[in-house]
């Protein structure tokens, strides 16, 4: 087995349990609805990256909770994951998906745009 292969599974063994954490353990209010969107565990575990994503208008509140909740986090992930070490949390707001959101915004606008124009100029050739 290759390392790379190793790493995508324990990224996605600890994406998996964080992503349990948060919805079934984690009562803080501000991190409702948060979406755990990637992990990515360093090769000797002691650092995980933890990618979220949440209303960007809640990004900074979703920090702040996951910040405070980060000890019994790491704590059930050290349980659920059953390995030797626990690597410390690091979250990170992963902003792919309000990107993908706004080209599709920009998108949809172009066609409206489209449209427009076409019917425009039907209206002249009438």
């Amino acid at each position: 087995m290759s390392r790379q292969n190793f790493s995508r599974k324990n990224d996605e063994a600890a994406r998996a349990a964080v992503a349990l954490i948060i919805e079934r353990e984690i009562s803080d209010p501000r991190i409702f609805m948060t979406t755990v969107t990637g992990v990515e565990v360093s090769p000797d575990k002691s650092v995980a990256h933890v990618f979220v994503s949440n209303d960007p208008e809640r990004y900074e509140e979703m920090l702040a909770g996951l910040e405070s909740a980060k000890g019994r986090i790491r704590s059930l992930l050290s349980k659920a994951v059953g390995w030797r070490s626990t690597p410390e949390l690091h979250f990170h707001v992963d902003e792919a998906l309000d990107e993908g959101q706004r080209i599709a915004d920009i998108l949809a606008s172009a066609d409206e745009r489209r449209e427009q124009f076409a019917a425009q100029d039907a209206n002249e050739d009438a």
